[in-house]
């Protein structure tokens, strides 16, 4: 099992980096937006999943184990497969793809080449409770810069349906009359939010 790899980067183009370890070039399937970042003869950390099936074997790198453990995730909802997943990596970042987890946001999985509408639902089912918005206990919204919360919540309700005027309003007057440890996650807005639009109600953009 090889979940890492530390070594040079020989190539990244579409898809795919080719990664020198003490002289052996590991190919690794990557994010296209991965792949940009990554610097031919510069030093790299992938974290990787290591799929093993009865044709082949592959590798899929990621810049961090959060987006390691999403796609072990995702892998593990049926119907998704190892590029589906890495799709689903590459459209969406894993505080996006939690957001749509909490938010039953299977339309944020639809929009991704290869993912229809109820592999979609299965995702957004299979991985409640296991995916988590992201949160930060320790810091108050104070050190949180709040445009970050706000406009990832503003987003999640736009994508639910709602107009993004309406969204914009609707959050700002969360933020000027809730306290500070009752909206200082995206988790605690959103649902402040749905709360004070109702869980079926969408306006018309």
């Amino acid at each position: 099992m090889i979940s890492s790899l530390r070594g040079t980067v020989l190539q990244a183009s579409d898809g795919v980096a080719v990664i020198d370890v003490g002289g052996v070039g590991y190919a690794v399937q990557v994010t296209p937006d991965h792949a940009r970042a990554l610097r031919v003869g510069e030093e790299t950390l992938l974290h990787t999943s290591m799929v093993v099936r009865q044709e082949s074997v592959a590798l899929f790198g990621f810049p961090a184990r959060e987006h390691l453990g999403v796609f072990e995730s995702l892998i593990g909802v049926s119907g998704v497969g190892p590029k589906s997943a890495l799709g689903v990596l590459a459209a969406l970042t894993p505080d996006e793809i939690a957001l749509a987890v909490a938010s039953d946001d299977d339309a944020a999985f639809r929009k991704v080449s290869g993912i229809g509408p109820k592999t979609a639902k299965l995702i957004v089912v299979s991985l409640t409770g296991r995916l988590f918005a992201p949160a930060k206990p320790v810091q108050t919204a104070a050190q949180i810069p709040r445009s970050a919360v706000s406009d990832s919540v503003v987003i999640a309700l736009v994508g639910l349906g709602w107009a993004e005027k309406t969204a914009v309003e609707v959050v700002q007057e969360l933020v000027d009359e809730h306290p500070e440890d009752e909206r200082d996650s995206v988790q605690a807005l959103l649902r402040l939010a749905l709360s004070r639009l109702g869980p079926t109600a969408r306006q018309q953009a």
